[in-house]
């Protein structure tokens, strides 16, 4: 595997989620009272979380990324397995224990604990669209995509991986989507030239293409059709931009603040300052940031500042 490509995604996801997590759950208008976000801090809604402390998203991205550098493949038991490990254990956190979980991924984790069945453990329903697996699907893309390089996978078999991936906890055709459509992304940053405004239209274009090919997810397809158009939707101001939890308007904002930016960090704290569900958009955010800009533009202090960083660098070494 190319180590190099893993060390600018997952960083890029920690330190956007890290980056975030001292201003999630404030409205837009009460951030934009105090100052905005310009490196690593404290926490503001949670004070006495030190700066640098990682949330959900890495925790279920280093998992993720546990499993697969063991097993050597996508195995949904053993990713449930450490999802489990995660929840009630405290394994793959800054501080051992669970923080900052969401509701659909912590019904789906304690229904697998009850069956044992990767498979029909994830939410169903449409109220299960929250951005729960998007938020930790990068190291799927990078397996996925690593295969593809080595045509030992076609578009249709990386995609069930990655459809796979999301249902563990959001299985939702809507939500795959969500994931699907950033695993083109992953792909054309990748594997394309060009500015990164250009490789999002391709990967972007690419995941409309290949979803429009089944009539049965055009329905579900067309609430993502904001970042179809990429330039009307650089062109939009941040007032248009929701940063919710829905996993429409995560990919739409942090595809936004990635499109509106010229440099890592720019990006990151654009999307930061969005608000809201700001450490899961910038962690979205962030891992796309992360293979364009690569590991060597993310800010020094803040790769520094983040908790356990040498148990992070051991993960990503074991790849």
């Amino acid at each position: 595997m190319d180590k190099k490509i893993w060390r600018n995604g997952i960083w890029g996801v920690i330190v956007g989620d890290a980056l975030g997590e001292p201003v999630q759950f404030m409205d837009r208008e009460e951030l934009a009272g105090q100052k905005p976000v310009t490196g690593m801090e404290s926490g503001r809604v949670f004070p006495n979380i030190p700066a640098g402390t990682w949330t959900d998203d890495s925790s279920m991205t280093l998992a993720l990324l546990d499993s697969i550098n063991v097993k050597g493949a996508i195995d949904l038991s053993d990713i449930m397995e450490r999802f489990d490990k995660w929840l009630n254990d405290g394994e793959y956190t800054p501080e051992g224990y669970a923080f900052d979980i969401g509701g659909t991924t912590a019904l789906s984790i304690n229904r697998y604990a009850r069956s044992r069945d990767a498979h029909n453990c994830g939410g169903t329903g449409v109220r299960d669209n929250g951005n729960g697996s998007l938020m930790r699907i990068m190291p799927a893309c990078l397996y996925a995509y690593e295969k593809q390089k080595n045509d030992a996978m076609s578009d249709a078999d990386a995609i069930a991986v990655i459809h796979d991936v999301s249902a563990l906890t959001h299985a939702h055709l809507r939500s795959k989507i969500g994931c699907g459509l950033y695993y083109f992304c992953v792909r054309a940053i990748l594997n394309e030239t060009g500015t990164l405004n250009d490789r999002l239209k391709k990967g972007i274009d690419d995941g409309f293409a290949y979803y429009r090919q089944d009539i049965a997810n055009l329905t579900e397809l067309a609430y993502y059709g904001r970042i179809e158009d990429l330039d009307a939707l650089a062109a939009l101001s941040a007032d248009s931009i929701k940063s919710t939890g829905y996993v429409v308007d995560s990919l739409e904002a942090a595809i936004w603040s990635l499109a509106t930016t010229s440099s890592f960090s720019e990006c990151e704290l654009k999307a930061v300052n969005l608000a809201d569900d700001s450490d899961t958009i910038a962690a979205i955010a962030g891992g796309l940031a992360g293979l364009y800009y690569g590991y060597e533009q993310i800010p020094v202090d803040w790769v520094n500042t983040i908790r356990r960083k040498d148990y992070i660098e051991s993960m990503i070494e074991s790849v």
